[in-house]
């Protein structure tokens, strides 16, 4: 049985899908993440898998639960930290996680071991009856997830777990996600922005953009068939010209082309290169820089969604609309 499937998800606002037409299955045991920008629609199907919206069609199911028939099965099931941190800055650590589990309805005698056991994994014993007031961010973000965790939920689900950390931080989470997984065999299930993030954690990763599933593979199977290297040029003059002479050229496995930029994926970087210069005076252009490296996850998705991973004005998340929105549909 799959963990987390969804059929032709749909999810729409005003006439636009913020979710269009999504199909994915995410096995048991599994980290899958998914990729997209702010407003690509990764929150959302988030949402609705954890049952805080309902689709506009389509259907999805969480460990064999439906979210719109069986939600109080699916949350009986499921752990979910949101991007925001919700610890209560006035109570300590361990008073945080002690409401947790009363609203998780935890049985009495098991929440005291219960705590004690995550506080250890997640390295805040020694500050769990300090105020959280006084925890730096990644701390309080090591709270949120240890919340998600009190009731061992089967499938946990992390929104964008580490946006706004240092990088230190951040991968120190990465850590304590692995042991997560890797102590409790939990599916866990991941939004996020950030490609370093994804390629160390996730098993399979779903590059979704405007709400629609680009693609779904595991990070080396995505970056092996971009090919081995990746060429990339800035070219002054006619670099239409060069492009055209370039795709010609045998080796080719993809190309893009940005203005003046020119980025090309080939499994002979280093024989091509000057092939390449040699194409450029008959082109009449002049390559000012070039560089070979390995595929990445950010060359996968560029090729995927035709654009670098950024904020796009006309997709840009308003977080305050959206909690509006999901209170109003809610109520």
């Amino acid at each position: 049985m799959l963990a987390i499937q969804t059929e032709s998800l749909v999810k729409s606002y005003g006439g636009a899908n913020a979710v269009d037409n999504v199909s994915i299955g995410v096995e048991e045991g599994e980290i899958f993440g998914f990729l997209g920008t702010n407003g690509a629609g990764k929150s959302t199907t988030m949402m609705i898998l954890t049952t805080l919206l309902k689709p506009t069609s389509g259907s999805a199911r969480v460990v064999g639960h439906d979210v719109v028939q069986s939600p109080r099965e699916v949350r009986r099931n499921i752990g979910y930290v949101q991007q925001d941190t919700a610890v209560d800055e006035f109570l300590t650590g361990r008073d945080n996680l002690m409401l947790q589990a009363r609203l998780s309805h935890l049985p009495a005698g098991e929440r005291g071991r219960r705590i004690d056991e995550i506080l250890a994994m997640i390295e805040l014993g020694a500050r769990a009856d300090d105020a959280t007031v006084t925890y730096s961010g990644g701390m309080r973000k090591r709270l949120d997830i240890a919340g998600g965790l009190l009731h061992m939920p089967r499938v946990l689900f992390l929104d964008e777990p580490t946006v706004g950390l240092d990088i230190q931080t951040r991968r120190k989470i990465w850590e304590y996600i692995r042991r997560v997984h890797d102590e409790y065999g939990m599916t866990i299930f991941l939004t996020t922005h950030y490609m370093e993030e994804a390629d160390s954690l996730c098993d399979r990763v779903g590059i979704i953009d405007r709400g629609r599933i680009r693609t779904v593979d595991s990070p080396s199977s995505l970056k092996s068939a971009m090919g081995s290297e990746v060429i990339t040029m800035r070219v002054e003059g006619d670099a239409g010209a060069l492009a055209s002479a370039i795709h010609a050229l045998p080796g080719i496995r993809e190309m893009s082309r940005d203005g003046g930029e020119i980025t090309v994926y080939t499994y002979s970087g280093t024989s091509l290169i000057p092939r390449i210069f040699a194409e450029s005076g008959g082109a009449g252009a002049r390559i000012a820089s070039i560089s070979l490296k390995q595929p990445t996850l950010d060359d996968v998705f560029i090729s995927y969604t035709g654009r670098e991973l950024r904020d796009d004005e006309e997709a840009a998340y308003d977080r305050k609309k959206a909690y509006r929105k999901t209170r109003e549909l809610r109520a």
